[in-house]
């Protein structure tokens, strides 16, 4: 007997099967408005993955997750009636690919395709019902034209006195200088410090260094200033918290969000330098504490540092300020750290009292945060009095903590105290009394600050979308729209310049626009393309436009702020990528491109998957699954199953083999209610299949599953549900005969889940009870309604007992009376057995319950 005989049901015959039957009839092609098939009747249901980069190691368990969980709720959908968009597509820009590149002279491009190509092998193997018409690639020029050109609609808009976007030809008509024009634009120049790493020849985000080095490669990262094109995000910043409150997220990332924006209410108050018309501002949120501040704090690369320092002070802030720049802003801003300071040899005189109070420069003090300056207050701020301990500073008590606490290191409310005119007042009345009397000095005004920065939009590589800007006597402009896509040059030799200069300055023809331009020479970083590819999903074949009227209005509409459905992830895009989409989708909303305010209506994270020893699966662990060898052994179905039978979705959940096989198991019932195998290893339809009514039985069980399955896929609680196809299936398994009509029917429910098997089986039960199967595909089939009526248990089972032990049971009508069951029970072969022909001393009935039987 061949190994495939020996499994518990060919699935290596038919999983293949139904994959190229699928394709062959494009059975999860969605049409669009104006197109003949569409059916504008329908609600829509736009479900989404977080589309993945296409890496060399392929997907691993864990990716199979979250798309199994979108293509469950997808396919019940469309068998509810709806329209239903889901997509797959490719977040194919990436670091990784390039430094193939360089250490291999491979086109970058040629390493996404390889790679694409083994991941939408390793989806379509899993079933999936992907409308792969959609695809999308973020490297393809037919997709980054348009995010080159939703660039230039950054490049072209400003925000108004409405918070809103407005075309910056708007600011033209009013007369306004270029420079103050440029001033406005939301995509703008900027000569900021950041994160260089030679190694790489790039710059890196904040996110991307751990320890002060390279995320990838653990390379050596240096702060120097560098010009870059950064989005005004931070102008949306109100917005972005505001507008979260519409939408069905978890409460956690909605806190993520607002963390990272960091809204907080304060004041900025000026200070005069002594010996100098120089003023430095500082924005705090206790400014009501400003009689105890006792030293000022100036990050190393604020402007001021180099106009104040004494000529004594020069070599040892110039010592400094190298050293920091070493540093990435998460180590300089690390609670635990040791603080590392220089005096500048400058004193600023603080505005309430006229006292003169030294001005230091430190690390632990960032430029992107508030106006780069600080003043310290020890007495009542941890970092601060960690500093004047270090450093010999003076301790400066102002607020009065209530009684049993120490005012040394007091954060929170209290009362004013050595405060001259804000003594005894509350902390509230203080804050408000002193932000009045600031803005009456003209020394300062109450404010709202932001943690969020402007987000650095630059990178220095090849492998990524070109800006389609060109430079010219000093200025910069765009391209024109009719030049879009701007592809990257080709390249051979891939390797970082070593300097500043990107590699595509290597590409001098390229970088030549014109006798008097030049291209600029930075590309975008990864973020671009995945910051609107659910927007080119509605129309991805679109030519004309970055996605058409009628398609975006129909799959992002809804009456909702969010356009699409449900969006399902990992929780490592719980900050960046969530808020990057979502401030372009307004700055689009606001430009009247798209018809709603927000991206994503409804969000859920799916739950790590780990290995089977409960550790982060890694290969260096060595525990990494691939489901490529769960399918082989086990079939797509099992794995599907299996990762959704876990555990609640959100959860992180250890990996277990056992569980597979458990699933496996199952699905092998499944196959046995319609199916036998004869001795020679042959499949066929078994007997006992027929076309007969279901007993009250099963149809209960049946029903029961109809209605607990689709509330539970609507709740994405898939454990639940195949816990209760589990039990329905073992209903079934306990009949002698099997009635066809309630098997298809179980189909049409396991479908979804198990969509393979559940197809094979109604296809072979069509071969023998035509008119009982679905014509097709189940995936095209009605979601089966449940019939409360039969869900009424009106039967119950009785325990019959012989002095108190179990002889027998049966299934009677609830009503039965006392005499009723007690005549069953007497005329059961079994307690007759039991008896011995005694005269029963004494029955007791429990009507519902047992009856017991004395002799």
């Amino acid at each position: 007997m061949s190994s495939e005989q020996r499994k518990a049901f060919p699935f290596s015959e038919f999983e293949p099967k139904w994959q190229d039957v699928w394709e062959a009839r494009k059975a999860f092609r969605t049409p669009n408005p104006g197109d003949a098939d569409f059916d504008a009747s329908k609600p829509k249901y736009f479900v989404l993955d977080m589309f993945p980069y296409p890496s060399g190691a392929g997907l691993h368990v864990g990716h199979p997750e979250g798309y199994t969980a979108t293509d469950i709720i997808g396919r019940f959908k469309k068998m509810s009636g709806f329209n239903v968009l889901h997509p797959m597509g490719w977040d194919a820009f990436g670091l990784p690919a390039e430094q193939y590149a360089i250490k291999t002279g491979q086109h970058p491009r040629a390493t996404t395709e390889k790679n694409i190509e083994g991941f939408r092998g390793q989806l379509k193997r899993l079933g999936f019902a992907y409308d792969w018409d959609r695809e999308v690639n973020t490297t393809d020029p037919g997709y980054f034209k348009w995010t080159q050109w939703i660039f230039l609609k950054l490049y072209n808009s400003y925000v108004g006195d409405d918070g809103k976007a407005h075309p910056i030809a708007e600011l033209e008509g009013k007369g306004l200088s270029r420079a103050e024009i440029d001033s406005r634009r939301l995509a703008y120049i900027s000569d900021a410090p950041v994160n260089w790493c030679p190694a790489l020849g790039t710059v890196l985000a904040n996110e991307e260094i751990v320890d002060g080095k390279s995320e990838r490669g653990g390379f050596p990262v240096e702060r120097r200033p560098m010009r870059q094109w950064m989005l005004r995000i931070t102008a949306y910043a109100q917005r972005l918290i505001d507008e979260l409150d519409g939408l069905d997220w978890p409460e956690s990332i909605k806190l993520h969000q607002r963390n990272w924006i960091g809204r907080s209410e304060g004041a900025e108050v000026k200070f005069k330098v002594a010996g100098s018309e120089e003023t430095i501002t500082v924005f705090t949120t206790r400014p009501d504490t400003l009689f105890g501040a006792t030293y000022m704090v100036l990050a190393p690369e604020h402007r001021l540092v180099d106009v104040l320092v004494s000529e004594e002070q020069a070599t040892a802030v110039e010592e400094y300020r190298e050293k920091a720049g070493r540093k990435s802003d998460m180590e300089r801003t690390e609670l635990a750290k040791d603080k590392s300071g220089v005096f500048t040899g400058a004193y600023a005189i603080n505005p309430v009292n006229n006292e003169q109070i030294p001005i230091w420069t430190a690390d632990y003090v960032l430029m992107g945060y508030g106006t780069g300056a600080i003043m310290a207050v020890p007495a009542h701020d941890e970092r601060d009095f960690e500093f004047a301990q270090k450093f010999e500073l003076p301790v400066k008590q102002v607020v009065q903590p209530p009684e049993g606490k120490d005012w040394q290191g007091f954060t929170d409310h209290g009362t004013a105290v050595n405060s001259g005119f804000l003594e005894g007042l509350s902390t509230p009345e203080a804050k408000k009394k002193i932000a009045a009397w600031l803005e009456e000095k003209g020394l300062g005004k109450g404010t709202v600050n932001f943690k969020l920065r402007d987000w650095l939009f630059s990178r220095q590589r090849y492998w990524g979308e070109p800006f389609p800007i060109v430079w010219e006597d000093g200025s910069h402009r765009s391209i024109p729209e009719s030049e879009l896509p701007l592809l990257p040059p080709t390249l051979e030799d891939f390797k970082p310049t070593g300097t500043p200069e990107p590699p595509l300055s290597k590409a001098t023809d390229w970088v030549r626009y014109s006798a008097t331009a030049t291209r600029e020479l930075n590309t975008m970083p990864q973020w671009a393309g995945s910051c609107w590819y659910y927007l080119r999903y509605c129309d991805a074949q679109n030519s004309e436009r970055f996605v058409g009227e009628a398609a975006e209005k129909y799959w992002m509409g809804g009456g909702k702020p969010g356009g699409v459905d449900l969006y399902v992830g990992g929780t490592e895009h719980a900050v960046l990528h969530l808020l990057y989409a979502r401030f372009w989708h307004k700055v689009l909303f606001d430009l009247g491109y798209v018809s709603t305010p927000e991206p994503f209506q409804r969000l859920v994270n799916q739950g790590l998957i780990l290995g089977e020893n409960g550790q982060k699966m890694s290969k260096s662990v060595g525990n990494v699954v691939n489901p490529d060898d769960v399918v082989k052994e086990y079939g797509a179905d099992s794995l599907r199953l299996y990762e959704m039978f876990m555990g609640p979705l959100e959860q992180v959940k250890p990996w277990s083999m056992k569980g597979v096989e458990g699933v496996y198991r199952f699905l092998a019932r499944v196959w046995r209610l319609v199916m036998e195998v004869s001795e020679e290893g042959v499949w066929s339809v078994s007997p006992a299949l027929q076309d007969v009514p279901a007993n009250k039985q099963v149809t209960k069980a049946l029903h029961e599953t109809i209605k607990k399955c689709g509330e539970d896929i609507e709740k994405l609680s898939f454990n639940t549900a195949i816990s209760q196809m589990m039990i329905c299936t073992k209903t079934f398994t306990a009949e002698e005969v099997m009635p066809a009509s309630a098997i298809v029917t179980f189909l049409k429910v396991l479908s979804p889940f198990a969509p393979h098997i559940a197809d094979d089986l109604n296809a072979r039960i069509a071969s023998k009870f035509p008119t009982l199967a679905v014509e097709g595909l189940l995936s095209d089939a009605t979601w089966p309604k449940y019939d409360p009526a039969a869900l009424i248990e009106d039967e119950v089972e009785i325990v019959f007992q012989v002095n108190g032990k179990l002889r027998d049971k049966a299934r009677l009508p609830i009503q039965a009376t006392k005499e009723e069951i007690e005549k069953v029970a007497l005329a059961s072969a079994r307690v007759q057995e039991f008896m011995e022909g005694k005269t029963p001393k004494k029955i007791i009935v429990v009507p519902g319950k047992l009856v017991n039987i004395v002799v």
